[in-house]
């Protein structure tokens, strides 16, 4: 049958000379694959660039449950991007974006809270003017709270180390080596409460900023075994020295 839905771009591959498999989280079925004949054709209706990491669709798909791979009727631009796809900075931040969610959404079902946080975050980076330098950080402390390994409780001066295993922080210093020590956790509980209504106000070194991303993705890969090697954040490191 075919139906309509909003959908964001993970990933995409080539697939022979013409067509592209491309993997979108759909507002209705959660994460979905879509083979795409001749995407890549001067003919075709539907233009590769509209597949790009984290573009907004509107797709109508034929949809049929437990199939590999879905198909497509037409897919067109839900939303244009005035800056994403041509500032260095933010489609640094959006290839960034896309790897770790196409490593961390596995579901192939429905999650509106999750499609609606992700798509109207896509949406602010996009017209927000400046301070995006902490914007990948924030954004992984809050998709936390929809992969389900938000931090438990909040900073204390006595509750000073965040244990990374057990996403808390604690007053003595874990034994194990997964932990942010006293700088970066107190670093760490200023961004956990951040919004999209209110600046970003943190004004970290570049040092501070790789470590403490670097300590986020650690805790990534001790929460969700889908994340690691990830490949963009060489780049991410560059862009932002």
């Amino acid at each position: 049958m075919i139906i309509k839905t909003r959908g964001i771009v993970l990933h995409h591959i080539k697939y022979s000379e013409t067509s592209v498999i491309v993997t979108v989280f759909t507002e209705n079925y959660g994460r979905q694959s879509f083979l795409i004949k001749g995407v890549r054709s001067k003919k075709s209706k539907i233009k590769a660039n509209i597949l790009q990491p984290l573009f907004l669709l509107d797709m109508e798909i034929y949809y049929k449950a437990n199939r590999d791979l879905q198909s497509v009727k037409e897919i067109q631009n839900a939303f244009i991007f005035s800056s994403i796809p041509y500032d260095l900075r933010k489609s640094s931040i959006a290839i960034f974006i896309a790897e770790i969610l196409y490593k961390t959404i596995r579901e192939q079902e429905a999650n509106k809270e999750l499609f609606d946080f992700l798509y109207h975050t896509i949406q602010y980076l996009d017209i927000k003017d400046k301070g995006i330098s902490n914007f990948h950080i924030y954004f992984l402390i809050q998709l936390t709270r929809y992969l389900g390994f938000y931090p438990g409780n909040t900073y204390l001066e006595k509750d000073c180390y965040f244990d990374l295993k057990n996403g808390s922080f604690v007053q003595i210093k874990p034994v194990h080596p997964f932990y942010m020590n006293t700088e970066y956790s107190k670093l760490f509980s200023t961004m956990i409460p951040f919004s999209t209504s209110q600046n970003e106000n943190e004004i970290l070194s570049y040092t501070q900023r790789m470590g403490l991303l670097e300590k986020i993705l650690e805790y990534y890969y001790l929460h969700n075994e889908g994340v690691s090697n990830i490949k963009s954040l060489s780049v991410l490191k560059e862009v932002f020295h």
